[in-house]
């Protein structure tokens, strides 16, 4: 087979579990582990919360066969979620929430178009890995009922996690 036949080979991003070097200097060093990280959606109007692990490539239930762009006008009418990155940490009590960081997203269905802006997305995502807790742009109704999530999902992880994401949460 010639050269020219042969398809080219992307390079596919990859999520490394564990300790991404596990002690050699080699392939991986400087790479991020997500394996602590989920992404949280939060219905608006239904004022439900639901993980989908898809949303960690875009291609979530609330994603699929939608054409987003940066403009919300071309998805007027849509219905609005926060996708919320929450990052799981240990501390000598145990685990808790350490990172929490939501970013807007709207999808209206009839149209096939959502918006968001996707390095928003990756970014908040950052910060979440980074332990910061990012939640003041959300409605109230939504942080209540992020809270609540949080909170029966598992109340131990919720009772050692930072005051500041209590107090943000509109729990203290």
């Amino acid at each position: 087979m010639a050269n020219e036949e042969k398809p080219k080979q992307k390079v596919g991003f990859t999520i490394i579990k564990n300790d991404p070097t596990d002690g050699h200097k080699g392939y991986g060093i400087g790479s991020l582990s997500l394996e602590n990280v989920s992404p949280l959606f939060i219905d608006v109007e239904e004022q439900e919360a639901f993980i989908d692990i898809g949303a960690m490539h875009a291609r979530s239930e609330v994603e699929r066969g939608i054409k987003f762009t940066t403009n919300p006008e071309d998805s007027a009418g849509g219905k609005d979620y926060w996708l919320v990155w929450i990052t799981i940490d240990f501390n000598p009590e145990g685990p808790y929430y350490a990172g929490v960081a939501a970013c807007e997203m709207v999808v209206n269905r009839e149209k096939r178009r959502g918006y968001k802006i996707l390095a928003d997305h990756v970014n908040r995502m950052d910060k979440s890995m980074k332990r910061k807790i990012l939640v003041d742009q959300m409605d109230e109704p939504s942080k209540k009922v992020l809270a609540n999530y949080l909170e029966t999902h598992n109340p131990e992880m919720w009772q050692r996690s930072s005051e500041q994401l209590h107090h943000d949460l509109g729990r203290k």
